[in-house]
């Protein structure tokens, strides 16, 4: 009898976490829950999760509970999840000076258009978070089927990088 494998841990960062990075945690605890567990937070986090983005998760049946918009500052501290994954989901994220993350974990960036940016009608908002959440699960599923066990670090290097061009 084999051991169950750990999960992976992975952390969305966002600049605001209130949609992307709040959306990608959700939608891959819900696609790759056997391999990974997800988690989220902002650079200058808001403090609120956008209304539209919760309407999307559970519309769609993915996970809402313990949602919360928070700093990255959380996952440097001591006791928080050693991460094997960070990646970024929004191009301000991307080019800032990140917490140094115990453990070196590999890095990517993932970049969306904000859905909280857009203003208009509901529904111009409502579809501004369905075509990110899209972009998102479409990743997700690409990252979720990746032979974690097979691949050599570089490799999954670049097959992060890749995904991250997908489904845009």
């Amino acid at each position: 009898m084999s051991a169950t494998p750990r999960l992976l841990n992975v952390l969305f960062l966002c600049t605001g976490n209130s949609a992307r990075s709040i959306l990608a945690e959700s939608i891959l605890n819900s696609v790759g829950p056997a391999k990974f567990r997800a988690y989220s937070a902002g650079s200058h986090p808001t403090g609120r999760i956008n209304t539209f983005a919760l309407d999307w998760l559970r519309s769609n049946r993915m996970p809402t509970e313990g949602l919360r918009s928070k700093g990255w500052d959380e996952f440097a501290r001591d006791g928080a999840p050693a991460l094997d994954f960070v990646i970024t989901v929004c191009d301000n994220a991307a080019g800032e000076v990140c917490p140094v993350w115990p453990g070196q974990p590999m890095t990517a960036h993932w970049g969306v258009p904000d859905p909280a940016a857009v203003s208009g009608t509901d529904d111009d908002r409502r579809k501004a978070i369905s075509e990110v959440s899209r972009v998102l699960l479409n990743r997700m599923r690409i990252f979720v089927s990746l032979p974690l066990d097979k691949l050599d670090r570089l490799s999954l290097q670049n097959k992060l990088r890749d995904i991250g061009k997908a489904g845009t």
